[in-house]
């Protein structure tokens, strides 16, 4: 199934659909999968959505509000629906869903629809909004299927059946004791396949995977990945059972995770929004640039020192930017792969090392090959080998510089506990720009 693109007529027949009657409208929206829909509402005004959500039925309705990003603003358009309508679809939403679509009104509209539902769902939420957003509690749902370990298979099945009312789906079932300490998984097939007479405590799986709730939600997805799993239990420091979250919501935070770290490499806040206002990415960025346009005055201040050499040698103002250009691609190179390898595992010493010496080596080879390129280039336009001399070295050294501080920065500045994703690239630019500038300028004034 390929994946759903906005196309001009989907658009216009769901437009045209708008401004005819209810019936027509649910006619087409039929042949649209939710999240099909979700997608389509990023073109459409709240009031066309409010109206789409009001014909939907509640299952499908609940399905369009959790498929939409957060800067689509679910919970605004869930605040403006009728009350009676709200309620049914925040009901039958997951529990995980709901806290964080509910999570991004102000606390009177919290108040407001968690007073209209289900007392037992309305308390469930409340203690998921007690959990911070991006830790194993703010991503768990508090719907799970769970026996008592003491329980024969016969007795089980019928509690596993009575549970399953509230899910649509699930893969695991939890074994807990009687003060709901969590001792273990079960699989449907193990259940199944088990005599009639056998305990439930012969079929346990004691050896599992568990998070405890504040645990931060990179790290939560670090061990889906690890383990190949589909779910995974959260529980408290006693190891009660409080939820557990599934491979859907880890998909959306590897997504979240993803887009932070390239704002944050590019220099701009993970605030800011990828949908939000002009006045609001000014402002996310404002300040970078300004510590950006401190460092090119460093940058500068090279050049102002050499500058007799400049002035006898003007050719080499037109290599030297090429030669910083292409640190400050080199850096980036390895600055990217760096911060990936970081997010994906805690390096030990090792592998720190042999994650610098590569890049120290990458460096090197491309310097060399990029400044044989040049050293031609130099030898055939301007008749000079010791100018081709001096951008090979140059080259070199500064492809050299940039592997070294691409890969080395963001490690020490994680070692130190500053998230090598912010700070990273100003100080790579910062040396890659000032050796890209030394570099030619101090080895013409030796050498030509």
């Amino acid at each position: 199934m390929e994946s759903f693109e906005i196309k001009k007529e989907d658009l216009e027949r769901l437009k045209s659909a708008l401004n005819s009657d209810d019936a027509e409208l649910e006619r087409v929206l039929a042949e649209y999968h939710a999240s099909e829909i979700a997608i389509l509402f990023e073109r459409l005004p709240l009031e066309a959505r409010e109206r789409i959500i009001n014909i939907l039925p509640t299952d499908e309705a609940s399905d369009v509000i959790s498929e939409m990003n957060e800067e689509q603003d679910p919970g605004e358009l869930l605040i403006g629906l009728d009350p009676e309508k709200r309620s049914e679809i925040v009901e039958d939403l997951d529990y995980d869903d709901a806290t964080d679509i509910i999570s991004q009104l102000d606390e009177d509209e919290q108040k407001e629809i968690l007073r209209d539902i289900d007392e037992e769902d309305a308390s469930n939420i409340r203690r998921l909004l007690s959990y911070a957003e991006d830790t194993a509690g703010g991503l768990m749902n508090t719907s799970i299927i769970k026996v008592n370990i003491e329980m024969d298979k016969m007795a089980a099945i019928d509690e596993i059946i009575r549970q399953s009312e509230e899910l649509e789906e699930f893969n695991t079932i939890y074994a807990v004791d009687a003060d709901n300490i969590l001792k273990g998984i079960l699989s449907i097939k193990s259940i199944l396949k088990a005599h009639a007479n056998t305990w439930i405590n012969t079929l346990v799986n004691r050896d599992f995977v568990f998070v405890k709730a504040d645990l931060d939600q990179e790290e939560v997805a670090k061990l889906f990945s690890q383990y190949n799993l589909t779910a995974i239990p959260v529980v408290d420091d006693q190891m009660k059972l409080l939820g557990r979250i599934t491979v859907d919501d880890i998909i959306d935070v590897m997504e979240e995770e993803n887009t932070e770290d390239i704002l944050k490499i590019s220099g701009v806040s993970e605030d800011e929004e990828l949908s939000g206002t002009w006045i609001a990415a000014v402002k996310s960025r404002l300040p970078w640039l300004i510590i950006n346009l401190g460092t090119a005055y460093l940058a500068a201040s090279i050049i102002r020192h050499f500058d007799t050499t400049v002035q006898n040698i003007p050719i080499i103002a037109a290599y030297m930017t090429i030669i910083a250009g292409m640190g400050g691609n080199a850096a980036t190179q390895a600055l990217a792969v760096t911060v990936r390898r970081i997010s994906l595992t805690d390096l030990t010493d090792q592998q720190s090392y042999r994650t610098v010496l590569k890049e120290f080596l990458v460096g090197m080879l491309n310097g060399a090959a990029n400044g044989i390129i040049v050293f031609f280039i130099a030898l055939v336009y301007d008749a000079s080998l010791k100018l081709g001399l001096v951008l090979f070295l140059a080259m070199t050294g500064n492809l050299i510089i940039a592997g070294l501080t691409g890969s080395s920065i963001p490690l020490v500045l994680k070692r130190v506990g500053i998230d090598p994703a912010v700070a990273s690239s100003i100080i790579i630019t910062t040396f890659t720009d000032c050796a890209g500038f030394l570099l030619p300028l101090w080895l013409a004034t030796k050498i030509l």
